[in-house]
């Protein structure tokens, strides 16, 4: 093989840059070998190929079994044909006849070559996949980079991830080469490498826009107990202190709003109500119908979550 001095440094390079064995890739050019020889001679033949691991040379063999009588000249060989390479060679015997053709040679450099390139594309997909997997209901950054149908592709840098129609909000519209945020939903193996499902339109969206820009959120001093969105109009979200000297709901505003300011810009002027979340089922249904002001809360039936609240009429619609 033309390519032996070379194809070894090639070899222990992807071996130090990318993790994959050089005895990985040599098994697996091994066996690429025997299909690409079967294919190119168009016959049926038991082939043999094998790499030196500290010289990269390639030795290929035909396995051809000795028989009185040739039926098939490539699978057979008569006994006297089978002495010239073997002369021991007996009846009923395999024997090895070296494969040493100019052919053979170009084969085995082409092989080699689409064999490193498709093993170091499988490792980087691994990784990406295995990456992403970890990061599933995680907020990304990325960049919208094609529309397909209605469904709006990201360049996550390393791979590109969809968000599909259904975990858009409606009323967003973005265009290509802009910056967005978006919640890692799902990672699935693809056959074309990871498939990364993306939302914007997810309550942790805003749950995770919180952590990023309120710190005693991140420190879990705040946590953040639920968030109920009706996306691109408006989240309420409840918050309680796990420190009796924060107030949740100031803590997350920031002073004259600037905390939650950058998430409404995010969010592209989403309302977001606070709400101080409370153990006290009437006191906390209040707070949650903010801003409309409550007169009274009266719970109905505890077990099955109904109440009845009291508003004035002018308070009916908000």
């Amino acid at each position: 093989m033309a390519e032996k001095s070379e194809l070894l440094p090639v070899l222990e390079q992807i071996e130090r840059d990318k993790g994959i064995k050089k005895d990985e890739i040599l098994k697996m050019i091994e066996q690429a070998l025997v299909s690409a020889y079967k294919k190119h001679s168009g016959k049926m033949v038991n082939l043999e190929a094998r790499i030196n691991p500290d010289t990269a040379e390639v030795q290929a063999f035909l396995i051809k079994k000795v028989v009185e009588l040739v039926t098939n000249d490539s699978l057979e060989i008569d006994l006297a044909k089978a002495k010239t390479y073997d002369p021991k060679a007996k009846l009923d015997e395999d024997v090895r006849i070296p494969v040493v053709t100019e052919d053979f040679s170009r084969i085995a450099a082409q092989t080699a070559k689409q064999v490193i390139i498709q093993k170091i594309r499988e490792t980087e997909r691994q990784s990406i996949l295995e990456e992403y997997q970890t990061k599933e209901g995680t907020l990304v950054g990325g960049t919208v980079h094609r529309f397909v149908e209605h469904n709006i592709i990201i360049d996550l840098g390393k791979t590109e991830g969809i968000l599909p129609v259904r975990e858009q909000v409606r009323r967003e519209r973005f265009s290509i080469g802009e910056r967005v945020k978006v919640i890692v939903l799902k990672v699935e193996k693809g056959t074309r490498g990871p498939k990364i499902l993306l939302s914007r339109s997810h309550p942790l969206v805003v749950q995770r826009l919180f952590e990023q820009e309120v710190p005693e959120v991140y420190e879990k001093m705040v946590e953040v107990i639920e968030v109920v969105r009706e996306p691109g109009f408006r989240a309420k979200v409840a918050v309680k202190s796990n420190n009796p000297k924060i107030d949740p709901v100031g803590a997350c505003v920031g002073v004259k709003g600037s905390r939650v300011r950058p998430i409404i810009d995010e969010l592209r002027g989403e309302r977001i109500d606070l709400i101080a979340w409370s153990a006290d089922a009437a006191k906390y249904i209040a707070a949650s119908l903010s801003p409309a002001k409550v007169i009274s809360v009266n719970i109905v039936n505890e077990s099955e979550k109904q109440a009845e609240i009291i508003v004035s009429d002018d308070m009916l619609s908000l």
